[in-house]
């Protein structure tokens, strides 16, 4: 004889059955084609219609550093500046996370700089495949708000970033080998003068007594530096070429030349300042002045078309040398 929760579990078995040969009939594949279409078309309609709010986080962008050069402005200020050139940055996806606190973790993942398909892993190639863009030498993703996705397969141009606006680069710095105390922590080293042979540049002593007789985690020390990850805030953007796609900022930006670089919008100067302005409500003083606008969800290569090919920022810096006016 079956027991009860055979029984049971072949009741509700059937019940299942029945309800989805119902539903099935009720809902024919027609109308669940349709209705992802209609929700397609209303979601393409929102994201033209989507504006940038104090609020939103958009996508950064990967970037090479190219070198450094100098601009001069319409004062004739010498402007020092570095270059970086985008090499075909597309999106190739979108990622959404729930985590254990329950937060929605939203992020738009970037890929830039073509390499052949022989020297790609079978993965990538195909993660490449599906999000329909050639394959990519590096992949990043970035954080954003739900509002700032990017559709995949997007072609992201230079004037993403608005000249005059405020952004931060993210790169390893210039690894210089093993290097002693004095170069790496700025230890003065012994005495140069007599009675100390051949260690003026020793660290000197390191440890204790016999008790712990051992030197604790963290000391510093000789050892490698340089090659770290750096963070330099708060660069303005003086120049966008969007025929080349190349983003002028100025002063230095971490990492050898021809190096990746992570470049995104100056937190410190947008999202957190926009917090602590929309506390008072003064909503207009979010963006840096001389900037009405940023390209929402992202400054694609449609955009760059319909814009001229060079564009400068206003100059925010007077010369000393000419009179007042």
């Amino acid at each position: 004889m079956l027991g009860l929760r055979t029984v049971c579990r072949r009741q509700q078995l059937a019940l299942r059955r029945q309800l989805h040969a119902s539903a099935t009939v009720a809902n024919p594949s027609t109308a669940s084609l349709t209705t992802s279409s209609d929700k397609t078309t209303a979601s393409s309609e929102s994201a033209s219609t989507q504006k940038w709010t104090p609020n939103s986080i958009r996508t950064g962008l990967i970037a090479r550093k190219r070198g450094m050069t100098a601009l001069w402005n319409d004062q004739g200020v010498r402007i020092p500046v570095t270059v970086l050139q985008l090499e075909n940055c597309q999106v190739t996806g979108n990622i959404k996370t729930v985590r254990k606190d329950h937060t929605v973790y939203h992020a738009v993942q970037v890929a830039a700089s073509d390499r052949p398909a022989k020297t790609t892993s079978l993965q990538m190639l195909g993660h490449f495949r599906k999000a329909k863009v050639p394959p990519k030498r590096i992949v990043k993703e970035f954080p954003v708000t739900p509002d700032a996705l990017v559709p995949v397969g997007t072609t992201l141009s230079a004037i993403h970033f608005v000249p005059g606006q405020f952004v931060d680069v993210v790169a390893n710095s210039i690894g210089k080998g093993f290097q002693g105390g004095m170069k790496r922590w700025g230890f003065h080293g012994l005495a140069a003068s007599h009675g100390v042979s051949i260690s003026h540049r020793s660290s000197g002593s390191t440890g204790q007594h016999q008790d712990p007789g051992r030197i604790f985690p963290g000391k510093k020390m000789a050892g490698r530096m340089g090659n770290k990850r750096i963070t330099t805030q708060n660069l303005p953007v003086v120049r966008v070429d969007t025929a080349l796609n190349l983003i002028f900022v100025k002063g230095t930006v971490p990492g050898v030349d021809d190096a990746h670089v992570l470049v995104h919008d100056a937190k410190k100067k947008m999202v957190a300042l926009s917090s602590h302005n929309q506390a008072k409500g003064l909503y207009e003083k979010v963006l840096p002045k001389g900037v009405d606008d940023l390209p929402f969800p992202a400054g694609t290569a449609e955009l760059a078309k319909s814009l001229p090919s060079i564009i400068d920022a206003p100059s925010y810096r007077r010369s000393p040398f000419l009179p007042l006016e």
